[in-house]
Parts: structure tokens; C-alpha cells; sequence
């Protein structure tokens, strides 16, 4: 799920719509006849102040409540295949161990044996751990995404609400195609947007003991660790 791209289409949404009420109720002027010319002068351009919000949006979705507690729920989901994971790394290191302190009684072609298996567990153990990163990864986006599209509309009653003329999205590393504010003059509105996303939402704050950021970033697969290689 595109961050910015859920964010554009829903100010787009909302501010087109703001714009097409206040055309609405404006009423237009009668007709009149076309009276004589007369010279125009056109004043100098003013300059306005303007009041720049910056949100970290993705990372906003993932602090309020509902976004924690998804992440821990997502969590507990993979509990198993991490623990089948550091099952498998366990017996690789004690593999390559004994192994490494193997005695000289050992033929070589033992040792070629004992090797062979190692090498297939290690490729098991990184393949499965490839495979568990990849779909945790993708079930957290997912959900994080579903709440990013409910988060949009609480960013634009915000923004209109305390008079902000600009928002820009500090959301991580630079999006493909698209352009990220490193730095720019203006409130960092993200906490502000998650205690009203928090408040409208109803979901209470996960538990103390949960392991909960301020703003935790939604991708933190299954730990993982290559074993290391036999001598």
C-alpha cells in the first residue's frame, strides 16, 4: 500500500469537495449590459503567510491505538514459525560444532556427510525465513494500509479545522517516482492526527507490558540470523 498515495486521493477528495460547497453557495451575479471600458489596475502581488503541517503518515497509521495492537495481533500470528525458525538455527549450530571439534578418528568422508546435511538445513532455514518475512511484511502493509485509508479523512478535518494551507507527508525514505520532504518550516501535526484518530476510533491503547513505540515502523519481520558456516 502506497502511503502517499492514500494520502493525495483522500485531501484530493476532501478538498474538491470543500471547493465544490463554496461554489455552490456562491450566487452569481445577474447579467448586465456591457458598460464602457475602463482602464484596470492591477495591484502588486501580496505575499501570504502560509501555515505548513508535515505528517509522518505511515508511520502515524501504525502509532494509533488500532495500528499497535494490529502489529502485536500480527505478532502472536508468527510466534510459531519464528519458533520453528530458532528451533532449526539451534540444531545447525550444534551440528557445525560438533563438527568443527570433531575428532581424527572421523573419516573425511563423514565429515563430507555431516557437511552436506548442514548445508541443506542452512538453505531450509533461510528459505523458511525468507518466506515468513515476506508474508508477515505483507499482512502488516495490509492492515497498516486499511488504516491509513481511515486515517485520511481525520488528516483533512484537521488540517481545514486549525487552518493549515500546505500538508507534506515526511513519511521514511524516498517513494519511487514521487518526491520526500527532508526538511521543511512547519508543525509536525502526526501526534496531534493520532490522539483525534485514537479518540474518534474508541480502540483503547494496547496494554503496558505490549511491546508498543511511539512510532513503530510496520515492517519488523520474524528475527532471523544466518548460521555460521562450518570450517
Amino acid at each position: 500500500m502506497n502511503s502517499k498515495l492514500v494520502l493525495v486521493s483522500a485531501l484530493a477528495a476532501g478538498f474538491l469537495t470543500t471547493a465544490a460547497m463554496a461554489q455552490t453557495a456562491s450566487p452569481q451575479a445577474p447579467a448586465t449590459a456591457p458598460a464602457a471600458a475602463a482602464p484596470v489596475t492591477i495591484p502588486p502581488p501580496q505575499a501570504v503567510a502560509a501555515r505548513i503541517a508535515l505528517i509522518e503518515f505511515e508511520e502515524a497509521a501504525a502509532a494509533t491505538n488500532e495500528g499497535q495492537k494490529t502489529v502485536i495481533e500480527i505478532q502472536k500470528k508468527y510466534e510459531p514459525q519464528k519458533a520453528k525458525l530458532d528451533g532449526l538455527k539451534t540444531e545447525i549450530d550444534s551440528l557445525t560444532k560438533q563438527l568443527q571439534s570433531a575428532p581424527a578418528t572421523v573419516t573425511d568422508e563423514e565429515k563430507a556427510s555431516r557437511a552436506r546435511t548442514i548445508d541443506t538445513k542452512q538453505k531450509q532455514y533461510q528459505r523458511d525465513g525468507d518466506d515468513a518475512t515476506a508474508a508477515y511484511q505483507a499482512d502488516v502493509q495490509d492492515a497498516i494500509g486499511k488504516i491509513e485509508q481511515k486515517l485520511g479523512p481525520v488528516v483533512i478535518r484537521y488540517v481545514q479545522q486549525n487552518g493549515y494551507s500546505m500538508l507534506l507527508d515526511n513519511t521514511g525514505p524516498p517513494q519511487q517516482g514521487g518526491l520526500n520532504v527532508l526538511w521543511a518550516p512547519g508543525t509536525d501535526i502526526s501526534q496531534a492526527v493520532v490522539d483525534a484518530y485514537n479518540a474518534a476510533s474508541g480502540v483503547a491503547a494496547p496494554m503496558p507490558s505490549a511491546p508498543a513505540a511511539a512510532r513503530p515502523r510496520p515492517a519488523t519481520p520474524p528475527a532471523t540470523q544466518k548460521p555460521a558456516a562450518p570450517k
